[in-house]
Protein backbone atom coordinates (compact mmCIF):
# COMPACT_ATOMS: atom_id res chain seq x y z
CA UNK A 1 0.00 0.00 0.00
CA UNK A 2 1.46 2.80 -1.03
CA UNK A 3 2.60 5.82 1.71
CA UNK A 4 4.62 8.79 0.94
CA UNK A 5 6.37 10.68 4.44
CA UNK A 6 7.85 13.79 4.55
CA UNK A 7 10.95 14.40 7.13
CA UNK A 8 12.09 18.47 6.47
CA UNK A 9 14.05 20.76 9.07
CA UNK A 10 16.89 22.74 9.21
CA UNK A 11 20.76 21.17 8.11
CA UNK A 12 21.99 19.20 10.86
CA UNK A 13 18.57 18.95 12.92
CA UNK A 14 18.53 14.63 13.00
CA UNK A 15 16.24 14.50 9.20
CA UNK A 16 18.38 11.90 7.85
CA UNK A 17 19.06 10.00 10.98
CA UNK A 18 15.26 9.76 11.91
CA UNK A 19 14.51 8.51 8.38
CA UNK A 20 16.92 5.98 8.27
CA UNK A 21 16.23 4.76 11.69
CA UNK A 22 12.22 4.66 10.43
CA UNK A 23 12.88 2.96 7.53
CA UNK A 24 14.75 0.25 9.09
CA UNK A 25 11.86 -0.32 11.59
CA UNK A 26 9.54 -0.75 8.51
CA UNK A 27 11.37 -2.67 6.38
CA UNK A 28 14.59 -5.58 6.81
CA UNK A 29 16.21 -4.39 3.80
CA UNK A 30 14.97 -0.63 2.36
CA UNK A 31 16.29 1.17 -0.35
CA UNK A 32 18.84 4.20 0.17
CA UNK A 33 18.63 6.83 -2.82
CA UNK A 34 20.70 9.44 -2.68
CA UNK A 35 20.03 11.97 -5.25
CA UNK A 36 23.55 14.04 -4.48
CA UNK A 37 25.85 15.12 -7.09
CA UNK A 38 29.16 14.51 -5.96
CA UNK A 39 30.82 18.33 -6.37
CA UNK A 40 34.20 17.71 -5.01
CA UNK A 41 36.79 15.26 -3.53
CA UNK A 42 35.68 16.16 -0.17
CA UNK A 43 32.09 15.72 -0.80
CA UNK A 44 33.14 12.40 -2.55
CA UNK A 45 34.49 11.22 1.03
CA UNK A 46 31.42 12.28 2.73
CA UNK A 47 29.35 10.43 0.26
CA UNK A 48 31.54 7.11 0.82
CA UNK A 49 31.19 7.15 4.48
CA UNK A 50 27.69 7.29 4.58
CA UNK A 51 27.16 4.45 1.98
CA UNK A 52 30.17 2.64 4.51
CA UNK A 53 27.80 3.73 7.61
CA UNK A 54 24.38 2.68 6.16
CA UNK A 55 25.51 -1.16 6.41
CA UNK A 56 24.61 -3.96 4.00
CA UNK A 57 21.52 -4.71 4.46
CA UNK A 58 20.84 -1.32 2.36
CA UNK A 59 20.14 -1.28 -1.79
CA UNK A 60 21.72 1.92 -2.46
CA UNK A 61 20.91 4.23 -5.32
CA UNK A 62 22.53 7.13 -6.80
CA UNK A 63 20.37 8.95 -9.29
CA UNK A 64 20.40 12.90 -9.46
CA UNK A 65 17.31 13.37 -11.55
CA UNK A 66 14.86 11.07 -12.69
CA UNK A 67 14.26 8.88 -9.63
CA UNK A 68 11.29 7.58 -11.49
CA UNK A 69 13.45 5.18 -13.50
CA UNK A 70 14.05 3.21 -10.93
CA UNK A 71 11.53 0.28 -9.79
CA UNK A 72 10.79 0.37 -6.42
CA UNK A 73 7.35 -1.15 -5.87
CA UNK A 74 6.87 -2.93 -2.64
CA UNK A 75 9.82 -1.65 -0.98
CA UNK A 76 10.50 0.97 1.47
CA UNK A 77 12.62 3.88 -0.13
CA UNK A 78 14.30 6.79 1.58
CA UNK A 79 14.85 9.39 -0.75
CA UNK A 80 18.27 11.85 0.68
CA UNK A 81 17.64 14.57 -0.12
CA UNK A 82 14.46 17.01 -1.89
CA UNK A 83 17.19 19.54 -1.33
CA UNK A 84 19.98 17.95 -3.45
CA UNK A 85 17.63 16.69 -5.80
CA UNK A 86 16.19 20.01 -6.40
CA UNK A 87 19.94 21.53 -7.26
CA UNK A 88 20.44 19.33 -9.64
CA UNK A 89 17.06 20.24 -11.73
CA UNK A 90 17.62 23.72 -10.98
CA UNK A 91 21.29 23.91 -11.51
CA UNK A 92 21.16 21.47 -14.97
CA UNK A 93 17.95 24.44 -16.26
CA UNK A 94 19.85 27.02 -15.20
CA UNK A 95 23.13 26.05 -18.00
CA UNK A 96 20.42 24.93 -20.28
CA UNK A 97 19.38 28.55 -20.22
CA UNK A 98 22.69 30.11 -20.69
CA UNK A 99 23.35 28.09 -23.70
CA UNK A 100 20.18 30.11 -25.23
CA UNK A 101 21.77 33.69 -24.06
CA UNK A 102 19.43 35.49 -25.88
CA UNK A 103 16.67 34.15 -24.26
CA UNK A 104 18.05 34.22 -20.46
CA UNK A 105 17.11 37.89 -19.89
CA UNK A 106 13.58 37.30 -20.90
CA UNK A 107 13.10 33.87 -19.51
CA UNK A 108 14.98 34.66 -16.14
CA UNK A 109 12.51 37.92 -15.78
CA UNK A 110 9.28 36.12 -15.27
CA UNK A 111 10.71 33.45 -12.89
CA UNK A 112 11.03 30.61 -15.41
CA UNK A 113 14.10 29.26 -14.10
CA UNK A 114 11.95 28.55 -10.35
CA UNK A 115 8.36 27.33 -12.66
CA UNK A 116 9.95 25.45 -15.20
CA UNK A 117 12.34 23.60 -12.24
CA UNK A 118 9.61 23.24 -10.38
CA UNK A 119 7.67 21.97 -12.58
CA UNK A 120 9.93 19.54 -13.73
CA UNK A 121 10.25 18.16 -9.88
CA UNK A 122 6.49 18.22 -9.62
CA UNK A 123 5.89 16.02 -12.52
CA UNK A 124 8.97 13.34 -11.41
CA UNK A 125 7.57 12.81 -7.90
CA UNK A 126 4.17 12.18 -9.31
CA UNK A 127 5.49 9.96 -11.88
CA UNK A 128 7.92 8.31 -9.20
CA UNK A 129 5.03 8.58 -6.62
CA UNK A 130 2.82 6.43 -8.61
CA UNK A 131 4.42 3.64 -7.48
CA UNK A 132 2.97 0.89 -4.96
CA UNK A 133 5.70 1.60 -2.00
CA UNK A 134 6.46 3.37 0.99
CA UNK A 135 8.44 6.44 0.36
CA UNK A 136 10.25 8.60 3.14
CA UNK A 137 11.32 11.82 1.49
CA UNK A 138 14.07 14.02 3.29
CA UNK A 139 14.18 17.54 3.15
CA UNK A 140 15.73 21.23 4.25
CA UNK A 141 13.49 23.90 4.84
CA UNK A 142 16.25 26.64 3.68
CA UNK A 143 13.78 29.17 3.97
CA UNK A 144 13.89 29.00 7.71
CA UNK A 145 17.57 30.51 7.51
CA UNK A 146 16.98 34.02 6.30
CA UNK A 147 17.11 35.74 3.27
CA UNK A 148 19.77 34.53 0.61
CA UNK A 149 22.50 37.10 -0.42
CA UNK A 150 22.21 36.98 -4.53
CA UNK A 151 18.75 36.44 -7.21
CA UNK A 152 20.12 33.06 -8.03
CA UNK A 153 19.80 31.73 -4.03
CA UNK A 154 16.85 33.17 -3.43
CA UNK A 155 15.42 31.85 -6.75
CA UNK A 156 16.39 28.35 -5.70
CA UNK A 157 14.82 29.00 -1.51
CA UNK A 158 11.83 30.10 -3.42
CA UNK A 159 11.67 26.43 -5.96
CA UNK A 160 12.77 24.53 -2.56
CA UNK A 161 9.84 25.74 -0.29
CA UNK A 162 7.21 25.14 -2.88
CA UNK A 163 8.55 21.91 -3.43
CA UNK A 164 8.77 21.12 0.03
CA UNK A 165 5.00 22.15 0.63
CA UNK A 166 3.68 20.28 -3.38
CA UNK A 167 5.33 17.04 -1.53
CA UNK A 168 4.03 17.80 1.96
CA UNK A 169 0.46 18.38 0.42
CA UNK A 170 0.99 14.64 -1.01
CA UNK A 171 2.30 13.50 1.90
CA UNK A 172 0.15 10.70 3.82
CA UNK A 173 2.47 12.08 7.21
CA UNK A 174 5.08 15.36 8.06
CA UNK A 175 7.64 14.91 10.32
CA UNK A 176 9.44 18.39 11.07
CA UNK A 177 12.75 17.93 13.27
CA UNK A 178 14.21 20.42 15.28
CA UNK A 179 17.13 19.58 17.17
CA UNK A 180 17.32 16.11 17.06
CA UNK A 181 13.81 15.95 17.93
CA UNK A 182 11.08 14.57 15.90
CA UNK A 183 7.04 16.58 15.96
CA UNK A 184 4.26 15.37 13.69
CA UNK A 185 2.84 17.81 12.22
CA UNK A 186 0.67 15.86 9.58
Amino acid sequence: MKRIILITGGQRSGKSSYAEKLALSLSSNPIYLATSRVWDEEFALRVKRHKEGRGSCWTNIEEEKYLSKHDVSNRVVLIDCVTLWGTNIFYDLSKELEDVSSLKTKVLEKDYLVQESLKRLKAEFDKFTSQDATFIFVSNEIGMCGVAANKFQRQFTDMQGWANQYIASNSDEVILMVSGISMKIK
